[in-house]
Parts: C-alpha cells; sequence; structure tokens
C-alpha cells in the first residue's frame, strides 16, 4: 500500500534536479518502518519455528520416518532457496519493469495463501505437548545448583531428584558435575512440617539437568559455525562490487551485477538436489544410512567456504592485475565477470551443506522441549557471522589504512588489496575447520558416554549398583 497510494510516499525525485526531491514525513517514514518491522517479526516467528515444527510431524522411533525426516532436511532448504532464486529473478523484473506495488502484492497474496495452506492441515498435524518455556528451565538449573554449591554430591545417582516417566527420562552423565547439585535433596526442601516441597527454583530434576548439559555441549559446535557466514557475506557484498568493475555484457545484454547472486543461489539448488536425488540414495545403498551425518554437512559446508575463500583471493589478484595494467580508474575492466563464478559456486555449495547440517544437528541433538529455542541457536550463528564479518572489516580497515593509507578495503577496491583480505578470510576459515573438526571429535566422545551402562553386582545378600 505505502508504494501504491501517493499519500504514503513521496513524490518521484528526478535525477536531473535532486535538489528539488522532497523528503519523505514522518507518517510516510512511519508506515515505511511499521512494514519493515513487521516483516521480520514475522520472520522471526517463522524462521524459529516451521523447521522444528516440521520435524516434529516425523516419529523418530519409526525407521520408515525418521529417514524421511534426513530427506526433510535438504528439500525443506531446497525450497527457501527457489523462493530466493524467484525474488533475485522474476520479482526483481516486476519491481523495476511494472511496479512495486506490483511485486509486493505478488508476496501478499503469496503469504495468505501460504496461511490459508497451513490452517487447512490443522487436523492433521502432530503436536508435542509443551513443557515450559527452555530459558526458564537453564535459569532454573543455573540458580539452583548455584544455591547448593557447597553441597556435596551424592555417590549414588539414585539418590539425585527425578520426577520425570520412566520413559523420557535421561540417564545422568558425568560431565559439568556443578550442575548435578541442582538435584541433590537438602534439608531446605522439605517445610517445617516435614511435607517435601519441589521448587524448581532450589531443586531440578536430573532429566532436567542433563537437557541443560545437551545444551552446553551444543556451544562448541555452534561457536566454530560462525565464520562459515562471514565468508557467506562476502558474497553478498565485496563480490557484488568486484562485479560491478567486471565486464558483464553478454552481446547487447548486460548483466546487473547484484544479479550473479543466481550463481549463489543456482549452486545451493544444485548441491542440495544432487544430494536428495543422488548421494543419499547411493550412501543408503552402500552403508545403509541417509546420507551424510549432520556433523559431516556441517564439515563439508566449512572445507568448502574455505576454499570458495582462496578461490576468490586467487581471482582477486588478477583482477587487481588488469586494474593495474589498465588504470584504476576505469568503471568496466577488461576481464569477464563469469571469473567470480567458482567463489560463487563453492561458498553456494558450501551452504547447502551448511545449512541442512546445521538445521539437522540442532534440531536433533538438543532436548526434545527445546526445538525451537535450539533452532533460534542456529540463526544467531548466522546474525553473528554477519556482525563479525563487520567487525573484521572495521579492523582490517583501520590496521592497513592509517596514516592516509588506502588500505585492503575502502571505497575503491582497485586501489585497494582485497585478494589478501579474502586470503585472511581463507586462513581464518581453515583455522577455523581444524578448529570445528576437534570440538566434532570431542561432542562424538562425549555423546557416546551420554548414557553410562547400570551393573548390578550381587555379592551375598547385598547388591551394589555400580556406574
Amino acid at each position: 500500500m505505502s508504494t501504491k497510494q501517493p499519500q504514503l510516499r513521496p513524490p518521484p525525485c528526478h535525477a536531473t534536479d535532486i535538489t528539488k526531491c522532497q523528503h519523505a514525513s514522518g507518517i510516510q517514514m512511519g508506515v515505511l518502518y511499521i512494514s519493515l518491522y513487521l516483516i521480520a517479526l514475522g520472520t522471526g516467528g517463522l524462521k524459529s519455528s516451521v523447521s522444528g515444527f516440521g520435524t516434529d510431524q516425523f516419529d523418530e522411533k519409526d525407521e520408515k520416518e525418521k529417514t524421511q525426516m534426513a530427506y526433510f532436511f535438504s528439500r525443506f532448504f531446497f525450497v527457501i532457496s527457489t523462493g530466493t532464486l524467484m525474488a533475485v529473478t522474476v520479482l526483481v523484473y516486476i519491481q523495476d519493469e511494472v511496479g512495486r506495488s506490483w511485486g509486493y502484492g505478488i508476496c501478499s497474496i503469496c503469504m495468505f495463501t501460504a496461511i490459508l495452506i497451513f490452517l487447512s492441515g490443522t487436523r492433521r498435524y502432530r503436536y508435542k505437548k509443551c513443557s515450559g518455556s527452555p530459558i526458564v528451565h537453564i535459569c532454573q538449573v543455573v540458580v539452583a545448583a548455584r544455591k547448593k554449591r557447597k553441597v556435596e554430591l551424592p555417590s549414588s545417582t539414585a539418590s539425585l531428584y527425578e520426577d520425570y516417566p520412566e520413559e523420557s527420562r535421561i540417564q545422568r552423565t558425568y560431565q559439568f558435575r556443578c550442575l548435578d547439585k541442582a538435584s541433590v535433596v537438602t534439608n531446605t526442601d522439605y517445610s517445617e512440617d516435614g511435607a517435601f516441597v519441589s521448587n524448581p527454583w532450589t531443586l531440578c530434576p536430573v532429566t532436567r539437568v542433563e537437557e541443560v548439559k545437551m545444551v552446553i555441549r551444543l556451544l562448541p559446535i555452534w561457536a566454530t559455525t560462525i565464520l562459515f557466514w562471514s565468508t557467506y557475506a562476502q558474497m553478498i557484498t565485496f563480490s557484488v562490487e568486484q562485479a560491478t568493475t567486471m565486464q558483464r555484457s553478454i552481446g547487447n545484454f548486460k548483466i546487473p551485477a547484484a544479479s550473479l547472486t543466481v550463481f549463489f543461489v543456482a549452486a545451493i539448488l544444485i548441491t542440495l538436489g544432487a544430494y536428495d536425488r543422488l548421494i543419499i540414495p547411493l550412501l543408503k545403498k552402500r552403508k545403509g544410512k541417509p546420507g551424510f551425518s549432520n556433523l559431516q554437512l556441517i564439515a563439508i559446508g566449512l572445507f568448502l567456504s574455505a576454499l570458495g575463500m582462496a578461490s576468490a583471493s586467487v581471482v582477486e589478484v588478477n583482477r587487481l592485475a588488469v586494474a593495474k595494467a589498465n588504470g584504476t580508474t576505469g568503471t568496466t575492466l577488461p576481464i569477464s565477470v563469469f571469473y567470480l563464478i567458482p567463489q560463487f559456486f563453492l561458498v553456494g555449495s558450501g551452504e547447502g551443506f551448511m545449512y541442512t547440517g546445521q538445521l539437522d544437528f540442532f534440531i536433533t541433538q538438543s532436548p526434545k522441549g527445546m526445538k525451537t529455542m535450539s533452532t533460534g541457536l542456529f540463526l544467531t550463528t548466522l546474525s553473528l557471522g554477519f556482525f563479525f564479518s563487520s567487525l573484521l572489516v572495521s579492523i582490517v580497515k583501520a590496521a592497513t589504512g592509517s596514516n592516509g593509507k588506502h588500505g585492503w578495503v575502502g571505497e575503491n577496491i582497485n586501489k585497494g588489496r582485497l585478494d589478501c583480505f579474502y586470503g585472511l578470510l581463507a586462513a581464518l576459515s581453515f583455522i577455523n575447520f581444524g578448529l570445528f573438526l576437534l570440538c566434532a571429535s570431542w561432542y562424538k566422545r562425549k555423546k557416546a558416554k551420554q548414557v553410562p551402562e547400570m551393573e548390578i553386582i550381587v555379592k551375598g545378600s547385598s547388591v551394589e549398583e555400580k556406574l
């Protein structure tokens, strides 16, 4: 509506006389910001919930449905990427050639249609019972453990408090033992008349403590996946800026620099399609498992992104050599923009593996009642990756651009050393890949010890329970 109704936007601004452009009024800006924040609010609710809700539709105890869930993540991201491809091609063309109100109107109609389709399946969905806020549960365990930090842990697990049903219990592990004190029953858990009082802020069941431990074990993997999204940020910033200086003509048609992200999205679609139709069936036939594990997918994504940055650095060396030979002030250099395809394809393929691997990992390895929060944990890696990219650019610019120097990154990339910046990111990515392998090895080793076996040793008339 803001692009269609004249009252909700300033009059068109003519490029020939920009001094007479009329600024938007407070009401017009208010409508614009309300629109943007509504989209952000809706996206936050959608992205953090839809993947977890989707996996709830599969029964992990059923082998057939468990296999189907492995397909779900790749197909889920494939559909999202298809939407992105439509946005940067069809919708951009409609907005530029027909009108922005048409582009936004098509999006609105699609979303309202999606709501109707979503509601039509209400009676068919599987609903998981809500067990309370995971953030509150984590805080309760931490607070209870802190209050009882001076209490000694009992030698037997049977002495710890547990109120979960037998089928949903998680066996105690011996990692992060300081949190186990939240399950120790003390005199403070009884009232003056001797009645037992279960206060979740002073006493937590063993299963809840173990759920918090599960979340903590996710954090090293979470931390080592942030840098990937910093390399991803380069594909929509500096790589597009590189494209603006290169030859983009095919006959009489000139490719818009921003449209090069089509290669990026195409790489994602090709990768996911090949993985879904070729790799998963092949691995299932040969090894009996549906595709790579989530940690293997993440590792492949990290490695491909590191290769992508190395490729970008090599291409930039050639581009700068051409710029130096032809003068740094020229707008278009005699070097084809298609030299950028390898970096777009490598990082795009890496995102295909990374996104599905992260989704699978954070959803399946988190406690059952914390799937939405774990999806949010995954999304924070994306946002922090962009923040780190901005921070790294600022640090590099300040460190290399002092004393009047242009520095590695600046307004004119022909005068900078973007190849060194890409090389720095490649080095950091390979180091981060090594750290991820260590964290993944640690995680798998700790997970294997998560549920210790119980041995019953009989000595005379006494029974000793040994863990």
